[in-house]
């Protein structure tokens, strides 16, 4: 069982590291389309984009997940295998889409205006402009993520994670066709009035059309699976009745991150032409994301399937072990991660802003920085989130989420009038990153409330070893980073960027075997797994 997950991590974790890398090639190109920071015309697509994204990210980690994957391992207990529950849900999910969809294509100008309820009439039209084009992606967020949940309750876990490299190199080919015809611009110097509809159509289309072929390369893998889908509007009968009643806490969910969205939204925006605004953040967003999805994301997801299935049977002792497992692989890693992320900043921050100015470097570095901070708690209240789910409890997620959300905007709205608007980004990444952290130890003790003890001694000596370890590697770190910047070439242009590229990567490899290191001299079961795993293969 333990090596068919780390197999199915293994192919997850190569899917996911592909699209984000690819990702990274897609922001990158972005910002030297449209400018990465301090650049209106960036934040009014971020803005024209953000919707489908927002409803993606909820629909993946909220509703769609709390329910799907465990009451498609009930209901494959049924004769059909299933299949009558799979085509009833699908049908539902997608007639709510394309409702939901066409609402807010009508809707575009007012929801555009409640993000950017500071901004000029010329900036909010550019972004209604973007809107159009990117609205459509949520019928095919939709259909991604409920087509790919079906096949990770099948335990088929690759196409899931390999997808979206396909959405990448469309967006790709997309911005190279925009930087052949209408230039780039690495400072986000171009004016609001520059754009034109074939140039709104060109980048926000092409990104749309990613999205499309995203969700329905997925009907091959489902069709070599054995599945096949056909409308079915008889919604009674099947057990729909409960998967509404877990939805709904997940549909509660929602509406409290739409509204936190709003308020946080606005504030960021607040800084767009000043500071670091909405996409830059986006940008760093998906700089923190990669080891959350590489690592945590891929572990989790192999390991949903089978939390489900012992939560759904009753099997509690085995359920804590799974889930104690998953906690104590993801903080080892994690924990690395997020020391490896905060010495490399200021090469990724070169990286993701070709050709733009040293300041505006600096700017997205500190974000990035403070943005680490969260990252191991982040991982694992995700853990802890999926455990719920896994037990077909969406409610207390709820309760844990809802928390950390309003610490966030209150102290959001307070930093919006006390803050320079130059330094509202890298606030705003410091607030996120310790109301995530309490909100990681509220959702374990919830935790341990609702299924017992959760081998809190393993986890607090787990991350005590973690901890010793990470100091030599940071000192370590340090010492290489000075030396590399203070005898290495200086250099500009795509130099600088190789450059920055190769000093990441050298600084991560000593840090790595420092941290390694550490950890095999302190007997780390966790550590011993990996080198044996390494060592069999």
């Amino acid at each position: 069982m333990a090596s068919a997950l780390h197999r199915a991590s293994a192919i997850m974790a190569s899917g996911t590291m592909v699209s984000r890398v690819l990702g990274f090639a897609k922001n990158i190109l972005l910002a030297f389309a449209i400018g990465g920071v301090i650049s209106k015309s960036g934040d009014a697509f971020a803005n024209g984009n953000q919707l489908p994204n927002t409803v993606y990210m909820l629909l993946a980690g909220g509703m769609l997940n709390a329910v799907l994957v465990p009451q498609i391992v009930k209901a494959a207990q049924n004769t059909d295998g299933g299949r009558g529950y799979i085509n009833k849900v699908l049908t539902l999910v997608s007639t709510v889409l394309v409702v939901l969809t066409a609402l807010i294509m009508l809707a575009a100008p007012a929801v555009v205006w409640i993000f950017t309820t500071t901004w000029p009439s010329d900036q909010r039209a550019l972004a209604v402009g973007f809107a159009y084009w990117c609205i459509p992606q949520i019928v095919f967020y939709g259909l991604y993520t409920v087509l790919g949940e079906v096949l990770n309750a099948k335990k088929i876990f690759g196409p899931f994670t390999w997808a979206p490299a396909l959405a990448n190199v469309v967006a790709i080919v997309g911005l190279v066709v925009f930087i052949v015809l209408f230039g780039s611009d690495p400072n986000g110097l171009r004016a609001v009035s520059d754009w034109t509809p074939t140039s709104i159509g060109v980048l926000a289309g092409t990104a749309t059309l990613g999205v499309v072929a995203q969700a329905l390369i997925l009907i091959v893998p489902w069709r070599k699976a054995g599945l096949s889908f056909r409308l079915d509007f008889k919604w009674r009968g099947v057990g729909l009745s409960q998967t509404g009643r877990i939805a709904g806490w997940g549909l509660a969910t929602v509406v409290v991150m739409n509204l936190a969205g709003i308020v946080t939204s606005n504030v960021i925006n607040s800084a767009s032409g000043d500071g670091v605004s909405l996409l830059a953040m986006q940008n760093a967003w998906l700089v923190f994301m990669l080891p959350h999805s590489v690592i945590a994301v891929s572990l989790i997801t192999a390991y949903f399937t089978q939390l489900a299935e012992h939560g759904q049977s009753g099997q509690r002792d085995a359920f804590r072990a799974s889930f104690s497992s998953a906690s104590r692989q993801i903080m080892v890693l994690m924990v690395f991660a997020a020391a490896v992320f905060f010495m490399s900043a200021r090469y990724v921050a070169r990286v993701m802003n070709i050709g733009a100015d040293g300041e505006l470097v600096d700017a997205f570095a500190n974000v990035l920085m403070v943005y680490s901070i969260g990252l191991v708690a982040y991982s694992l209240m995700f853990v802890a989130q999926r455990a719920f789910y896994a037990v077909s409890d969406a409610k207390t997620p709820f309760y844990f989420m809802s928390a950390q959300l309003v610490a966030l905007v209150v102290l959001t709205v307070l930093a919006m009038v006390t803050v320079d608007k130059s330094l509202l980004g890298v606030v705003y990444a410091g607030i996120w990153s310790l109301t995530t952290i309490a909100q990681m130890f509220f959702a374990f003790w919830l935790l341990k409330r609702k299924i017992g003890h959760l081998g809190t001694t393993e986890l607090i000596a787990t991350g005590v070893r973690c901890i010793v370890a990470i100091v030599p590697a940071l000192l370590i770190g340090f010492i290489v980073m000075y030396l590399l910047n203070s005898f290495g070439p200086d250099a500009s242009g795509a130099l600088e960027v190789v450059l920055s590229i190769v000093y990441a990567l050298v600084v991560t490899g000593f840090m790595g075997l420092a941290y390694l290191g550490a950890l095999l001299v302190m007997k780390s079961p966790e550590a011993l797994a990996i080198t044996s795993r390494l060592r069999r293969r």
